[in-house]
């Protein structure tokens, strides 16, 4: 039950934040420089540090092939949870934080947080503009 209403309040703080999620992508490209030693995006993007974020948004989490996730992103993806514009606003304020509010006692290689709404807003625009190939 513990798991089920932390799960919830996840999904409650991601539809909070939601409405900020109307972001500019020509921004996002430039916000996303920050993510680059970390992560690539695009056609040939390969898994670095992070998961390549091609198809990102709408993708189950967890599931990118050859990269090793830690076991709380394994256990969302098992769950069926999938990336969306709320729950990337949710993780990119504070990936610790997220996984927690999902009930998920893991740990995330991700420390680097997006404070800024607008900057979210907009690398996950420019993000959306990469469908899975």
């Amino acid at each position: 039950m513990k798991r089920l209403v932390a799960v919830a309040s996840v999904f409650f703080l991601a539809s909070t934040l939601g409405a900020f999620a109307e972001g500019d992508a020509a921004k996002g490209e430039k916000v996303f420089k920050k993510c680059k030693a970390c992560h690539q995006v695009g056609e040939g993007a390969e898994n670095k540090v992070g998961p390549l974020l091609t198809g990102v948004v709408g993708r189950t989490i967890g599931t990118v092939p050859d990269f090793k996730y830690s076991e709380g992103y394994v256990a969302l993806g098992e769950q069926g949870v999938s990336w969306d514009e709320e729950k990337l606003m949710a993780y990119l304020l504070d990936p610790k934080d997220f996984l927690k509010g999902a009930g998920v006692e893991s740990k995330s290689k991700m420390t680097f947080k997006l404070k800024k709404d607008d900057e979210r807003a907009d690398v996950i625009a420019y993000l959306k503009t990469f469908s899975a190939q």
